[in-house]
């Protein structure tokens, strides 16, 4: 098991953590909720406000844009609108009623906190703002003329009550800079989402193989870019390299071609020994292979990199929050349909030492960066400079 060492912590905030979503289930939001949730109970005690659906609401806003698509081929983005909004204020005002927090900290809550009425300081944590994933995100995208204007003042509700914003990537901080004018941002990557992962001396030593292995991680076939990993491990396989293909997380078409290709459907990071089985595939394999079609913060960057292996992803959204170009891996072209990634592994086969120096680089990073005591520490940077503030203005 490997922990960062984390210093003493002198402040035990008193934190009420707010979403629509509850931070024990580990498949939400790729398992960043329970991850944000733990990281907190080591600053303070956390009272959990959630889980909770506006259920009445949220049929009439499903029915709605079950209406708009039938008649006019558009979206009404509801988790995105004044309705459902002030269906989650009205249950968390209550909840806040007559409670007294140093923070209310909420990840991915922007619709749960637009219409909240509190004078309790506010940590809003997001991987990209709603003006960011317009038209890239399928759930955001042909959305109706009202549903877009909503979406945007949802955001912009959300991040001017914020006491401050916590950022995974830099083109999610800009957004909420220039699109939303809020200049308290700060961009703190995420960990690897796993219980425990192994130390330095507990990962094997990586060696030049004989078959390179290529991981392809997704829930999504189409959006993750899977036909393009595939063209990848194709384009090797035809050139005579001894290369295999595991896809973890969907069924790829029945159309394409399995041999040297394991596809497993599901893992449940819930359940330990799905938790297992995953570690093992990071640790089995050489390369993650992500063309994602388009990714806020793919958080399976940060678990290969906990395992020392390097990942080669589109350019997309935040990617960039995680990948760090000759650190971690590298960034492909959008464009790219296979080619350039078969390219990387190509010079790789024939190169391994290259390959090794940056197995051992994507280690080092994911110790010294992309792990929860760093986002910890950061985080708790962001609550005492807050509260000196809060604090300071009081006093004037």
């Amino acid at each position: 098991m490997y922990f960062c060492k984390l210093n003493f912590f002198l402040i035990a905030y008193q934190f009420a953590y707010l979403s629509a979503e509850t931070p024990e289930n580990k498949r939400v939001w790729s398992g960043t909720h329970h991850r944000i949730y733990k990281s907190l109970q080591h600053l303070g005690s956390v009272d959990c406000l959630g889980p909770y659906q506006p259920k009445w609401r949220l049929r009439v806003a499903q029915l709605l844009n079950q209406v708009c698509l039938k008649l006019l081929g558009k979206r009404f983005a509801y988790r995105h609108s004044h309705f459902i909004s002030k269906g989650y204020a009205r249950y968390f005002n209550r909840r806040l009623s007559h409670k007294t927090y140093d923070f209310i900290i909420a990840p991915a809550a922007s619709c749960e906190l637009a219409h909240l009425n509190t004078t309790i300081p506010i940590i809003y944590i997001t991987d990209g703002t709603f003006g960011v994933c317009l038209n890239c995100h399928k759930a955001l995208s042909h959305l109706m003329p009202f549903s877009q204007l909503q979406g945007h003042e949802i955001e912009q509700l959300t991040i001017s009550k914020s006491a401050y914003v916590i950022a995974s990537s830099e083109w999610c901080a800009q957004s909420v800079r220039q699109t939303y004018q809020q200049p308290k941002v700060k961009v703190i990557p995420f960990g690897a989402n796993f219980d425990a992962l192994p130390a330095p001396n507990e990962l094997a030593p990586k060696e030049a193989p004989t078959t390179w292995r290529l991981l392809f991680v997704g829930v999504y076939w189409e959006s993750k870019g899977g036909d393009i990993a595939y063209a990848c491990f194709r384009d090797l396989l035809q050139k005579g390299y001894s290369v295999s293909l595991t896809i973890v997380g969907c069924t790829p078409p029945e159309s394409i071609d399995r041999t040297n290709v394991t596809v497993i459907p599901f893992l449940d990071k819930n359940e330990q020994h799905d938790q297992l089985a995953l570690k093992t595939l990071y640790a089995t394999h050489q390369l993650l292979i992500l063309p994602t079609r388009f990714d806020c913060t793919p958080i399976v960057i940060n678990e290969a990199s906990a395992f020392g292996m390097p990942c080669l992803v589109a350019d997309t959204g935040g990617v960039a929050g995680h990948l760090k170009v000759g650190e971690n891996g590298y960034l492909l072209p959008y464009t790219d349909t296979g080619a350039g990634y078969a390219a990387y592994i190509e010079s790789w086969i024939q190169t391994p030492k290259v390959y090794l120096d940056l197995c051992k680089k994507t280690r080092q990073l994911y110790e010294h960066q992309l792990n929860w005591d760093s986002w910890t520490h950061a985080f708790e940077e962001v609550l005492n400079n807050t509260r000196g503030e809060i604090e300071h203005s009081d006093a004037n």
